[in-house]
Order: C-alpha cells, then structure tokens, then sequence
C-alpha cells in the first residue's frame, strides 16, 4: 500500500534534510520528492516550519529507536560499545540528526533544534550507563569519569562522519571507531 500524502511529505523533507539541509530543502524539491501536489503540503502542514519538524522528529525516532536496539543486546559493556559503534551505516552521507547541527537555521530555532538535542541526550544516557556498567563491571581500570567518556564516545561518532565526508572515504571514520576502541581496551585491568 502506498504510504499517504502526509508520510510521504515527511519522508520525502526527511531525505532532504538529510542530503541538503534546510536552506536546501525548498517547498518545490520537497514536492517533487514526496510526489505530491502543493495542496497536500498546506493541508497536513503549516508551511516548511512545520514539516521539517514533523521530519526532524521522524528522524529522531528512528535513531533514537536504533540507539536503544543497539545497547538492548547481552554482553560486557565493552562489546555492546563496540558492537554500537561498529553498526552498519551510510558513512559518507553522515548522521541524519547530527548534519542538522551544521544547520544555521535549524540551529537556531529551539523548536527545530530540539528532536537534535533530545537525540544526542538519548545517545548519551545510553553509552553513560553502559559504561559505568563496565566500571562497575572492572572492565575499565581507575575510575574514568563516565560522562566525559560517554561524549567522548558520541564525539568519534559524528567526527568520524565530519572526516570521513571531508575524505569522501570510510576509512576515516572506521580509523576513529577503533582508536576509541583501542583505548577502552587500553583501559582495562592487566591481569598478573
């Protein structure tokens, strides 16, 4: 069954949002994208506004459903960080919440930056409690400061995209994932 005008305008401003950005997505590349006609936009939306937040949010529950199925999984912490980190991704098209960071306009508006925020919250609280799990766990040596290790992890994230678009290779981006392995690994106990 074909999805309805409203799912495909919100889907359509989605992979827009994704690909250009909103200065980028105009009321004409979104229609034509969505395959609608101009009626459809104004019946189910007050105007671009309205629609790149009802996008914004449709990305953000998919990624924040993504993350939460990531970590939902049975392991040490450091394999469920790992196997987080090392999921299948579009790597050169980047993180579709967090290229809207670049985003002046998206920026900007409280509004539009919210679903962005509230995302990155998500991902945080995920790999914070996974890792004081591992530091309850003895995984990791010394008393690491949990929150700054959970952004740290979340920053080689979205700056492996950043290096990995600039390159337009992956392996930027794989290069950074296993250097923050490499030193959550480097952190564990030696045993004698």
């Amino acid at each position: 069954m074909k999805p309805n005008a409203r799912e495909r305008l919100i889907e359509g401003t989605r992979q827009l949002l994704w690909e250009r950005g909103y200065v980028g997505t105009s009321p004409t590349a979104i229609l034509a994208r969505s395959g609608v006609g101009q009626g459809s936009m104004y019946h189910h939306f007050d105007g671009k506004p309205d629609l790149v937040l009802a996008a914004e949010q449709r990305s953000a529950e998919l990624m924040q459903q993504q993350i939460a199925e990531a970590f939902a999984v049975e392991g040490t912490a450091l394999e469920r960080i790992t196997r987080y980190l090392g999921r299948e991704r579009d790597v050169l098209r980047g993180c579709s919440v967090g290229r809207l960071t670049a985003d002046p306009e998206v920026m900007a508006d409280d509004t539009l930056r919210a679903p962005i925020r509230e995302t990155f919250e998500v991902l945080h609280e995920h790999l914070r409690r996974t890792v004081a799990e591992g530091v309850a766990a003895g995984e990791f040596a010394g008393e690491p400061d949990i929150d700054e290790t959970a952004s740290a992890i979340a920053a080689v994230i979205q700056g492996g995209y950043a290096l990995a678009r600039a390159a337009q290779a992956v392996e930027p981006f794989d290069r950074a994932v296993r250097g923050v392995l490499s030193l959550l690994r480097a952190s564990a106990p030696r045993s004698n």
